[in-house]
């Protein structure tokens, strides 16, 4: 095994930042990638104009490549943002305003994993009000995503740099997945395990893959210290990733890791370009 034998997609909101959005699946395709995935592209727009949807969606399509997973709005993300679907108010409406804009894009390429990010506690607001917010807009997201054949993906980050973000552990995360499918009874939400966020926060990985290996509908890395590519810090990814394959994930692998102080392209050295296609 090793990561010859993982599906990887590459993360455009995190490497190939330095090119244009409509540049970088092609330059993830040049580096011989034939998956990626994004955050929600338009930071400060939930219901972006048609024409810069068709734009991406001709972007992602000439290149070759295919959207294997796309997040709802989540406010400034990269930012103080962690999403908005929890958010009492305009942040709210804005999630619930992007949900159906979201499932359409990603059921037009094909994508098949929507992720909603929880969103930061806020100051003053009864936590429980939140929490009942947020149940609330993620059935209705998870309805979108059951109306295209896709999952809803619910992830926990890390405390250190998510101070205000409530689910950062690997079971708080899981409990918000099992409210969502009583809630909808559709069953499609699922743990996007992250290890990288699940490290920072000091978890047992082998415990939570065992744990949570058949819940898990999107897995993503990056090495710790410094959430750069595999190999430049000591998560032990590739053993973790067996692991994961050993329990029966057979999703896909998301690249989440900053490529420091070189160009993206050049951030793929630790992976042989025989294994960056998906088989």
């Amino acid at each position: 095994m090793g990561f010859a034998d993982q599906r990887f997609n590459v993360n455009l909101s995190i490497l190939f930042t330095e090119l244009p959005l409509l540049e970088r699946p092609a330059a993830a395709a040049a580096a011989g990638f034939s998956a990626v995935e994004l955050w929600w592209p338009w930071i400060d727009s939930p219901t972006p104009a048609r024409s810069e949807l068709d734009a991406l969606k001709k972007a992602v399509e000439d290149a070759g490549v295919r959207l294997t997973g796309l997040n709802f709005y989540a406010g400034q993300l990269p930012g103080p943002d962690r999403g908005a679907l929890s958010l009492p108010g305009a942040e709210s409406e804005r999630f619930r305003a992007n949900i159906d804009v979201a499932a359409d894009l990603a059921a037009s390429l094909g994508c098949t994993a929507l992720n909603a990010l929880y969103g930061n506690r806020v100051e003053g607001v009864d936590p429980a009000e939140q929490d009942a917010l947020a149940l609330e807009n993620l059935a209705l997201a998870a309805r979108a995503a059951d109306r295209i054949g896709a999952v809803l993906l619910v992830e926990a980050l890390n405390r250190p740099e998510s101070p205000q973000y409530p689910l950062v552990s690997a079971p708080a995360a899981v409990d918000v997945v099992d409210k969502v499918n009583e809630a909808t009874g559709l069953g499609n939400a699922k743990f996007l395990m992250d290890l990288y966020h699940l490290s920072m926060n000091g978890e047992d990985l082998p415990s939570v893959i065992e744990r949570y290996a058949a819940r898990t509908g999107h897995v993503q890395i990056a090495d710790n210290p410094g959430r750069g590519a595999p190999g430049t810090g000591s998560l032990p990814l590739e053993e973790l990733l067996d692991r994961l394959r050993k329990a029966g994930y057979d999703g896909w692998v998301g690249l989440e890791y900053k490529p420091g102080d070189r160009p993206s392209a050049e951030a793929f050295d630790w992976l042989p370009a025989a294994a960056r296609a998906a088989r």
